[in-house]
């Protein structure tokens, strides 16, 4: 098969630093490529020489004729002056709404992307980062392409918008080349990993879970690498294999050899040691909101809200961009003053919140001085560590300490926001989207940490995969301006939102009875069925599988009552999916 690109002995530089040191590789077509490796470790500039935005130093860069490609980096900015409309629909040649209005294809990825909400008109230059990326993104995704390459696409979107993304790009044939830190999504659409490590590129087989697999493998093997990361590969593995379901659907590596790497590691966390552990240090009372409510103009977004967290709680909690995550996380802090209601705070609470600002740094310090600056050693569970230890699993090691915090770049900064936050010892954490900037190996550090932290926390995040991994429940804000338990978790979340999307909201007035549905009503709803289907035989095989695991645990009661908490939500989402079946089976027909 020839390569749509290929790299041959392809070396780059900046400064006196090697990023790319002789390095050969190709992307054929259908791939979907996944690369991965430490902030400032060269994925950025690889991305770059693939699509030929800079040049190597050396090597060579060779590109199929004709070659269709679209990028959308960290740094693609969108034409001057322009509009959504320009930027998104002009170059395709559509002129009319009714034109791309009635094209399944492109108003799919409007609406998923959330480009059609902020208007087709709109210009981009008054839109905030995070609307300006995801408009460079739908104007490379309408396209007709043999390879896109994405630099970090998921960070501006919510979790639908996420699963939507990974979605499109696993049923459209396009090859793909994605740098992301967003492992879910990594796992999810990637049939190929590359690593960038030390100016080489490591190739592996799969997604994160099978690049988990094989680093580890190769680890135990060659014994070469550092003692403190490969133990940080084998607790991943534990978690990856004794927690939710394996992330892999292709166990390529020997599962005996998997096994026997994680044979000795202890799970995770041991909750019911560290609830009690929370307990002693935090009391009966950690933060409590009653009867609270905050209004933004005209539309209110939390309305008589009564929450009550308790010691030891981990919590996720997710909801659409928009939907009043932060604030709510800023009543949380206090932070902000409710329009009516209070806030409770316990006596013993020692509280940290992360915010998406990085306006607390001293720029006048260095690394290392701004972290002993709030203390010189920490205990987090059962680790005691310096300032110097704490920075260097952030990602700072010893001769990066030194670096003028003014001179860090915005991941380095979040990075040493994080190690301050920590080395103050909270008992209660409050974080607003942590893996922002973050790269894979400083994301299994701080899960490591959190693993083993007895306290109360609240995180706010798009990343499925460390809700998942650090949180014990998760709640959701569905509308209405409350808070919404959900015990399936993020699936839940999603297949809630997926049901109320599908429920059109009711006519202002009733229209005149028709006959018969329209070739477009009946397309719409046969397509819509198809993904119910889909869905009930998912929750079907999620049925099967938690009778089987009660039988299993008929001698364990708590595991039993938890296993009837998930059987009893999935059997309540499958009666509504099957109720809204028949619903939409009336206009197919």
């Amino acid at each position: 098969m020839v390569n749509l690109v290929n790299l041959e002995a392809v070396g780059k530089s900046y400064g006196m630093r090697p990023l790319l040191d002789g390095v050969s590789l190709g992307v054929g077509v259908g791939d979907r490529i996944g690369v991965v490796g430490l902030n400032g470790g060269g994925k950025t500039t690889l991305l770059e020489i693939l699509a030929g935005l800079v040049p190597p130093d050396n090597g060579r860069v060779s590109r199929g004729r004709n070659l269709r490609q679209a990028v959308v980096t960290q740094r693609t900015e969108l034409p001057e002056g322009s509009t959504v409309r320009g930027a998104v629909l002009d170059p395709l040649g559509v002129t009319a709404d009714h034109e791309w209005a009635s094209d399944a294809r492109t108003r799919g990825i409007m609406d998923g992307l959330g480009i059609t909400a902020l208007g087709v008109d709109s210009p981009v230059g008054s839109m905030s980062g995070g609307e300006r990326r995801r408009v460079a993104l739908a104007a490379a995704l309408v396209r007709e392409l043999d390879l896109l390459i994405l630099d970090e696409p998921t960070n501006h979107l919510d979790l639908e918008g996420v699963r939507w993304l990974a979605d499109h790009l696993v049923a459209r044939r396009t090859a793909l080349v994605v740098v992301t830190h967003d492992r879910w999504f990594l796992d999810t659409v990637a049939t190929r990993t590359w690593e960038v490590v030390g100016g080489q590129v490591e190739q592996y087989e799969g997604g994160y879970a099978d690049w988990v697999f094989a680093r580890a493998e190769r680890a135990r093997l060659a014994a070469t690498l550092e003692e403190k990361r490969r133990n940080l590969a084998r607790k991943e593995l534990a978690w990856l294999r004794r927690g939710p379901p394996a992330r892999t659907s292709k166990p390529r590596y020997r599962i005996e050899a998997a096994e026997t790497l994680i044979a000795d590691v202890p799970p995770p966390r041991d909750s019911v040691e560290l609830l009690a552990f929370a307990k002693r240090r935090l009391g009966r009372t950690v933060l409590e909101l009653e009867d609270v409510s905050v209004r933004l103009g005209t539309r209110t977004l939390i309305d008589d809200l009564t929450w009550r967290i308790g010691p030891g709680d981990r919590i996720g909690l997710v909801g659409v961009n928009g939907s009043g995550k932060t604030t709510l996380l800023k009543l949380l802090a206090g932070a902000l003053e409710p329009d009516s209601g209070k806030r409770i705070e316990g006596q013993s609470v020692r509280l940290a919140y992360l915010s998406q600002e990085l306006h607390d740094l001293p720029g006048s310090l260095r690394v290392l001085e701004a972290v002993e600056e709030v203390a010189r050693r920490v205990t987090l569970g059962k680790q005691e560590m310096s300032a110097s230890q704490l920075a260097e699993r952030f990602g700072f090691p010893a001769a990066k300490q030194w670096t003028p915090v003014s001179d860090l770049s915005g991941g380095e900064r979040r990075r040493l926001q994080l190690a301050r936050l920590l080395m103050a010892e909270p008992n209660v954490l409050l974080l607003d989207e942590p893996t922002n900037d973050l790269d894979i190996d400083t994301l299994q550090q701080l899960e490591d940490l959190l693993d083993g932290w007895a306290g109360t926390m609240v995180v706010v995040s798009h990343d499925r995969y460390l809700v998942e991994r650090v949180c014990d429940s998760v709640y959701a804000l569905l509308g209405g301006g409350g808070v919404t338990h959900l015990p399936g978790g993020i699936d839940e979340y999603l297949a809630r939102r997926d049901a109320a999307l599908a429920v059109p909201a009711p006519p202002a007035a009733a229209p005149p009875p028709a006959t018969r549905s329209s070739a477009a009503q009946r397309r719409a709803a046969q397509k819509e069925l198809a993904r119910l289907e889909r869905r009930l035989d998912t929750l079907t095989k999620q049925e099967e599988s938690l009778h089987a695991a009660l039988a299993e645990a008929a001698t364990d009661p708590e595991r039993l009552l938890k296993l009837d908490a998930e059987l009893r939500t999935v059997l309540a989402e499958k009666a509504s999916v099957e109720e809204l079946w028949l619903d939409v089976a009336d206009t197919a027909e």
